[in-house]
Parts: C-alpha cells; structure tokens; sequence
C-alpha cells in the first residue's frame, strides 16, 4: 500500500510538475521572442522542445497517473493507438530538437572566423523545416505502432508487455527489423551530432575561461557574453538529456533479460521516460532565470499602475 501510494504520487508530481514547468518556458520564451528586439532560432528551439515535452507528459504521464490511481479504463482500441503513437514520435523529435538544439547553440558561440559560423541560421525561417521533418521522420518510424497496440478493455489474452490500459501485441518480425535499425540509426545520428557538438562547446568554453582568468590576473573586467552563458545552460540540459535516455537503454535491456517480476522494473523504466521532460524546464528555469525575469517584470507593472492611480 506504501509503494502504491509513493508510486501514484511521483507520477502525479511528475505529470503536473513538468507540464507546468515547460508551459512556463514556452510561455517566457514566447514573449521574449515576440517582444525582444532580435528573434533568437535558438528560443524557437526551446519553445518547440517544451512543446514535445508537454505532449509526453500528457501522453505517458497523465495515462499513467490514472491508471494507478484505479480509474476507470476510457481508452478504446483507437484511443490507445492514438495515445501510444502520439507518445513514441514525442520522444523521438524530442531527441532530434535536444541534436537540434546543441548543434546550433554550438555554431552560435564559435568564433567569427571559424568556418562553421556560416551555417549560423538568420531567422526563424531557417529551422522551421527541421521541425516538419523531425515530425515526418518520427511519424514513418512509428508507424509500426498503430498495428501493434490495442486496448485492455478487448480482454485478449495473447497481448503481453502491458499497462492497464493498453497492451502491445507481439510484432511480426518483418516489423520488427525494419522499425528497430531505423530508430537506432536516428539516435546514433543525432545522439552523434549532440556529442561532436557538445564536445566542441566545452572546447570553446575552456578557452573562453582561461581568456577570462588571464584578464582577472590583468585586474581587467570582463563579463561572460549571453551566448556563452546560454551554451552552459544548453550543455547542462544535454546531460540531463544523456543520463535519462541511456538509463532508459539500460532498464529496456534488463527488461529482456530478466525472467523474475518486471512490474518494479517498468515503474521504473516510466519514470525515467518522464524524466527528462519533467526536469529539463528545471535547468533553463534556473541557469536563464526565467520565471524571476517574470515575475520581476509583473511586479514593476503592477507598481506602476498602482503609483499612476495614486495619483489620480
């Protein structure tokens, strides 16, 4: 009854935590890309991340909530098609947004000179079509899934690797061949290109950081440009990002090992799918300071208005 209860409040938590935590990034990122003086792709990037975000913690996180809550199944056979399907190409053009994201922050702060600041995109219309082929990408690999999930409500013994809901039905293994390679073959290129890039950037940071201590050793002030202080803020995501994507790997595969009771297995295994959408809004809440930004901005409002009927 104690781990029950544990169980059904993280997922709770986690649910409405991330959901909220990432509309509060879209939000801020929105109105400052809206309102800013220069539209920056890169809050493009995040807005569109966050977005994906939502879409798994309500797929997956919601869907998991209320079934361990005991409410009643109202998923039908298209219902968790729709939901399974909508949650697994979620996941994917999120980690194509996450090689997306650290590819670009990394053109952004390299130096003038370099080759590589000529694929700087210029404006928003640069990375929109990344976007529609990430969900077309995603979509085809997926594709698999809508003949492959099926509601628990059909009663169909034969269906195994289940939730309460909805259960996954064994695949034939032409299926399973050509949607297994595609999807390795998309993480390695865009876990590929999140590495090369990532590295690059802590190259760059080093160099800026020996730049700042010699000029402290000059007793010359220097401050850390935006650039740079976002490209930290984009290396700490894509560590939360690695840990949650490679503990995923690592529990799918105890998953197909294990012959003992895989129910702890699986509770774990959803948490860490939700973790990286539940705590990436953490680290940009955080290192950009977002919602203080905010709320400072409001109150300043506020006392205005308050002083100008003061007056009157």
């Amino acid at each position: 009854m104690l781990l029950k209860f544990i169980k059904q409040i993280v997922f709770l938590f986690m649910t409405v935590f991330g959901t909220l935590g990432n509309i509060s990034v879209s939000v801020n990122y929105m109105i400052t890309w809206w309102v800013g003086p220069e539209k920056k792709p890169i809050h493009l990037i995040l807005i569109h991340l966050a977005f994906t975000n939502i879409i798994i913690l309500l797929a997956k996180g919601l869907q998991k909530t209320m079934e361990d809550f005991g409410l009643r199944n109202f998923l039908d056979d298209i219902g968790c098609k729709i939901l399974i399907y909508l949650q697994r190409v979620a996941r994917g053009v999120s980690i194509c947004t996450s090689g997306l994201l650290t590819v670009v922050q990394a053109i952004i702060i390299s130096p003038r000179a370099s080759g590589w600041r000529k694929l700087k995109p210029q404006s928003v219309w640069h990375i929109l079509p990344f976007f529609s082929f990430f969900w077309i990408l995603n979509a085809l690999i997926g594709k698999n899934l809508i003949h492959s999930v099926t509601s628990a409500s059909l009663n169909i013994s034969q269906f195994k690797n289940g939730d309460n809901y909805c259960y996954f039905m064994q695949e034939s293994q032409k299926t399973k061949w050509i949607a297994l390679p595609l999807m390795v073959l998309r993480d390695a290129v865009f876990q590929g290109a999140m590495g090369g890039a990532s590295g690059y950037m802590v190259l760059l940071l080093h160099k800026h950081h020996q730049h700042v201590l010699h000029l402290q050793n000059s007793k010359l002030f220097y401050r850390t440009p935006p650039e740079l202080r976002a490209a930290q803020s984009v290396l700490l995501l894509m560590l939360c990002f690695v840990f949650f994507y490679w503990a995923d790997c690592a529990f799918s595969l105890l998953l197909s090992l294990s012959l003992a009771d895989k129910s702890l297995m699986l509770n774990c295994q959803d948490f860490i799918i939700l973790g990286y959408a539940t705590f990436s809004p953490v680290v940009l809440i955080h290192r950009d300071r977002l919602l203080p930004e905010w709320w400072h901005a409001q109150w300043e409002k506020l006392r205005k208005f308050i002083s100008l009927l003061s007056v009157q």
